[in-house]
């Protein structure tokens, strides 16, 4: 029998249509694919592909061997991913990459809830607020937000998340609170700089549905004079807000404990922004390994008993 990795190899790059995308899928280069294919077709002694600089395309007999082992292969790969188990249970280590702050207090408080139930899976959490490519790295899963996903990752969304703007009680004490967005040019400002572009990022707020005696949502840009200070990361902008150091639009995951204890005071209440939606997202696989699905399943499960989507929006 064809060792596992040819015979991946070749159905798909057949379903990829090149050994580009079957490289991505697999956490392979490009070459080790085309190898594997060659050797295969070396063992058969049989051409699978038709080889050009901007095609791939399955021989007449490649077309035949392709149906011939789809379900034989399919039956291997669930027998490999029921081995992912300790006397039943799901087993080994599980790599996930999450944005630092987002990881630290919403997800690895879970930690303790999961491993209590799967004792015999390993986490290995990289907390990183880039983007990771999950086949090239090896991840199983990773939980992150304001990104392009590519083909062959499925995204289960987590929660649409609002921004709002905050100030410390301190900062705010004798001072007139805005009642428009207009009125945050009056303020000291903490403004974040896109580290992707190196751009100040303005602010461009919403009102609520229903708010301001039914005159709509609106959306209003606001024209800032030079700001207090500028930071490349909503965390650092987060602790100057708590400092007293000026007014701070941010997403509701990192203020939301300094709303609840008080330590920030929630500014217009009526406006806000959107940041688009928080995902969980891993490769697509028809038969994911057992420490992956029960990771997904949990996560989905905690975060709809928290109600962690309805806390991350104020409209």
């Amino acid at each position: 029998m064809e060792p596992l990795n040819h015979l991946e190899s070749f159905v798909q790059s057949a379903e990829g249509g090149s050994f580009s995308e079957a490289a991505r899928r697999l956490g392979l280069t490009p070459a080790a694919v085309s190898k594997n294919v060659a050797r295969l077709e070396a063992r058969l002694g049989l051409r699978l592909f038709q080889r050009s600089t901007r095609s791939l395309k399955l021989t007449e007999g490649g077309e035949r061997f392709l149906a011939q082992i789809g379900g034989a292969l399919a039956t291997l790969r669930e027998a490999v991913a029921g081995i992912d188990t300790d006397d039943g249970q799901p087993s080994g280590t599980l790599k996930v990459s999450m944005g630092q702050a987002f990881g630290r207090e919403h997800v690895l408080p879970l930690m303790g809830g999961f491993l209590a139930r799967y004792p015999a899976i390993v986490p290995d959490w990289h907390f990183d607020n880039q983007q990771v490519d999950l086949v090239g790295e090896g991840f199983d899963a990773a939980i992150g937000g304001g990104i392009e996903l590519p083909a062959g990752l499925v995204a289960r969304e987590l929660a649409r998340i609002h921004v709002v703007a905050v100030a410390s009680p301190a900062y705010m004490q004798g001072r007139k609170p805005p009642r428009h967005p207009s009125d945050l040019a009056a303020l000291d400002t903490l403004m974040r700089r896109s580290s992707p572009t190196g751009r100040v990022r303005s602010w461009t707020l919403r009102r609520v549905r229903g708010a301001g005696g039914g005159e709509g949502e609106g959306e209003v840009s606001v024209e800032l004079p030079r700001p207090r200070a500028i930071f490349n990361d909503p965390e650092a902008i987060a602790h100057a807000a708590l400092m007293g150091l000026g007014v701070a639009m941010l997403p509701m995951p990192f203020v939301e404990r300094g709303l609840r204890s008080g330590e920030l005071l929630r500014l217009l209440p009526d406006w806000y922004q959107d940041a688009g939606a928080v995902w969980l997202y891993y490769p697509s696989k028809k038969l994911l390994p057992p420490k992956t699905r029960v990771f997904i399943d949990f996560v989905l499960e905690r975060f709809r008993e928290e109600r962690f989507a309805q806390r991350m929006q104020v409209a």
